[in-house]
């Protein structure tokens, strides 16, 4: 296969080494467990957290004489994950064998398909700031088993073994060599995982291992060929990626420079000492021995069931955020933000319904994600509902409290529940709009300080100072665009 190089070469990303720039060449090889109640070729549960080997079939055991049944669920969640990613689908997919011998794969190879996957190629759009949108291609999707996980810390002269992963669905999604940075994997791995949680295909969940990434790194001179890439295995976190690829960069650099060849390998990434070490040497597809399961027929469906999957698709970010922006008024950036998670969107929709949407917005990320961030708390859980926080922002479009107020009650809510406007009623919290009562307090302050009334004439910028002195005095409850426009009258600065 040609590999097509699409990407005109950034100096923004380039490493300066001793001889002059590098530029980073990145694809990845994410594996994704399909959100599905049972596996891949049996019906054995996927609970994760259950005991060690309670989720194992005699399929997923390789047991001699159990032949493997394909999960229908499995395959229309690899085409719906397909149609989000604008891949095409494949109408005709083979399930090879993969040969290969790890302790933790009980069947000695793995099901998976090779030639012919149930994907083909699609692509994820980018939004890297200043550099604008990058598009990433998708080479292919497909599905495949996982394996166990062997056990080394739990005896002193033993391993152990857990399969309850064994036969697990995943889907392998490779990318195209498009990525030129840690920033842009980082922002790639984020961007794959946002999108699989919409369509509701896996979870994305990389603590739990339903996530995880090989990610592929070689380095070359800007806009020349293709250097040895080295496969850096089971990247579990967005953090770890960005990491592990930059030391592999400076790592392949420094042994090019001196004059040193790169070996085509796999490695692990040690997070603790924010390495790269060698696992073993890379191996090529002819290695594996693929060839057709016999044991499974290809899998082959219409366009009439393409196009059902496709007409129950949710709306994706991408489309979600340009219909933010159309819809609520809110800044490109502000609409990113609450797109990234779906939960967050229709939290923020709810806030936003027949309200600003900038204000919604700023409340909405400011406000509350800031809290929530703080906290280390979902938004799915937030103490802080939405018709609580709509609560808030309408009694502050309606004047009855000011932006400060407004946080001050934010925090009353967060921490005993109840409804906003109760609460500013029964509190007296109400914000003091009666320019009557206003003009009393600056009168009393203009008298009061002759000294500053000379001064903010000559320097305007000290009205402030004024507006101050009244919240002070009204215990922040003055309304500020009475104050101010009362002020500005008395001490003649319009």
């Amino acid at each position: 296969m040609t590999i097509v190089d699409t990407r005109t070469p950034n100096p923004k990303y380039f490493i300066s080494g001793a001889t002059g720039d590098w530029e980073i060449v990145i694809g990845m090889e994410v594996h994704a467990q399909v959100t599905s109640e049972s596996k891949l070729f049996s019906g054995s549960s996927t609970q994760f957290g259950n005991a060690p080997n309670a989720n194992v079939s005699f399929v997923d055991a390789a047991m001699p004489g159990m032949l493997p049944v394909i999960n229908e669920e499995c395959v229309r969640q690899a085409v719906r994950t397909g149609l989000g990613l604008k891949a095409a689908i494949n109408k005709r997919s083979v399930f090879d064998r993969k040969n290969y011998f790890y302790p933790d794969l009980p069947q000695g190879y793995q099901i998976s398909q090779f030639k012919d996957p149930i994907v083909g190629e699609g692509k994820v759009l980018l939004d890297m700031g200043e550099d604008g949108e990058v598009e990433i291609g998708i080479e292919r999707l497909h599905l495949e088993q996982d394996a166990g996980k062997s056990i080394h810390d739990q005896h002193p002269s033993m391993s152990f073994v857990d399969f309850n992963r064994s036969g697990v669905a995943l889907m392998e999604i490779v990318s195209k060599p498009d990525l030129r940075s840690s920033d842009e994997a980082r922002a790639y791995l984020s961007k794959l995982r946002t999108i699989l949680r919409y369509l509701g295909t896996c979870d994305g969940n990389m603590e739990q291992g339903s996530m995880r990434a090989d990610v592929n790194v070689s380095v070359r001179r800007p806009g020349g060929e293709f250097g040895t890439r080295c496969e850096i295995k089971n990247v579990n976190s967005v953090r770890f990626a960005g990491q592990a690829i930059e030391y592999e960069a400076r790592r392949q650099i420094g042994i090019l420079e001196d004059g040193g060849s790169i070996e085509q390998e796999t490695r692990l990434y040690d997070p603790k000492s924010g390495e790269t070490r060698s696992m073993r040497t890379k191996e090529e597809a002819h290695d594996y021995r693929y060839f057709p399961d016999p044991d499974l027929l290809p899998l082959e469906f219409d366009d009439a069931f393409i196009a059902e999957l496709a007409k129950h698709l949710p709306e994706l970010p991408d489309e979600k955020s340009v219909r933010f922006i159309e819809s609520y008024g809110i800044s490109h950036y502000d609409a990113s933000v609450l797109v990234s998670d779906r939960a967050s969107a229709d939290f923020f929709e709810q806030v936003a319904a027949g309200r600003d949407g900038k204000l919604a917005a700023n409340w909405v990320i400011n406000e509350l994600f800031g809290r929530l961030n703080k906290e280390g708390i979902d938004v799915t859980t937030s103490p802080v509902s939405a018709d609580q926080l709509g609560g808030i922002i309408d009694l502050i479009g309606k004047g009855e409290i000011s932006g400060k107020i407004a946080k001050d009650l934010f925090e009353i809510v967060w921490a005993e529940g109840g409804d906003p406007a109760e609460i500013v009623e029964t509190r007296g919290m109400k914000q003091v709009s009666d320019t009557g009562a206003i003009e009393k307090i600056v009168d009393e302050i203009i008298a009061g300080n002759p000294g500053q009334v000379e001064a903010v004439k000559s320097k305007p910028g000290l009205l402030g100072w004024f507006v101050g002195q009244v919240m002070k005095q009204t215990g922040g409850k003055a309304n500020p665009q009475a104050v101010n426009e009362i002020l500005k009258a008395k001490l003649e600065l319009e």
